[in-house]
């Protein structure tokens, strides 16, 4: 595939391998963004991790104290109470075998997230085929299972991004937009990577992190210097 001048020009932009301060490697993938739409900007972190063992398989959830810049779409399952509590929160859709009984009939995913109370998960393991190959089974560690339903719409309107290692021990994460201020890209950063150090599994032995790197959707990727993350 023959690569256009500008991402020519871009990948030069980045010295291969150097390691860039937090502030730097934000404004380098900002200036690097090859595409003309308002690029998502993501993180990588690869760890020292034996994704064999149960304990050392990170999936979890943070939230961006500045969002990720793109609204999602929310379907509540829950009964009750539960349930005005998150339409007055902005849930788009609420219900409960209704909206289960709609999935699996119609086909129906007008959606991107799916919180719902532990009471709904027998029904709800009964689509797993259709929920789990587009990743929206709900889950315990990503907090979207829960009694406090309030609370997890919340937070997802604010802006949580999940994460959960690959088979090789990576991390991938959204931290923002192109067109974010730098600081709060930087601070979005920050809290993703402070979110994966804290879930440091204690059978890891030496370095936890081996690198990490941000990039822009198709532009290069940025190497980070590990000790400015340093408190």
């Amino acid at each position: 595939m023959k690569k256009s001048k500008r991402h020519v020009a871009n990948l030069e932009k980045v010295e291969k391998n150097k390691l860039y301060t937090i502030e730097d490697a934000v404004k380098l993938v900002k200036e690097t963004s090859n595409s003309k739409f308002d690029a998502t900007v993501e993180v990588a972190m690869n760890l020292n991790l034996d994704v064999k063992k149960a304990d050392q398989q990170l999936r979890g959830a943070v939230v961006l104290p500045h969002g990720t810049g793109k609204s999602k779409k929310i379907l509540v399952l829950t009964k009750g109470e539960g349930a005005k509590a998150a339409k007055e929160l902005g849930a788009d859709y609420v219900g409960d075998v209704d909206m289960i009984t709609k999935i699996e009939k119609e086909n129906w995913f007008d959606f991107d997230v799916i919180i719902a109370t532990p009471d709904m998960m027998p029904m709800l393991g009964k689509i797993g085929k259709l929920l789990g190959p587009k990743g929206l089974m709900p889950n315990p560690k990503t907090g979207t299972v829960t009694n406090d339903v309030a609370k997890a719409v919340e937070e997802t309107k604010k802006g949580k991004v999940n994460y959960r290692t690959d088979s090789f021990g990576n991390v991938h994460g959204i931290v923002g937009k192109v067109s974010f201020d730098d600081d709060k890209l930087v601070e979005n950063l920050k809290a993703f990577v402070e979110a994966i150090m804290k879930v440091k599994p204690s059978t890891v032995k030496g370095t936890y992190v081996k690198n990490i790197s941000i990039s822009s959707t198709m532009g290069p990727g940025v190497k980070l210097d590990l000790n400015s993350f340093d408190k």
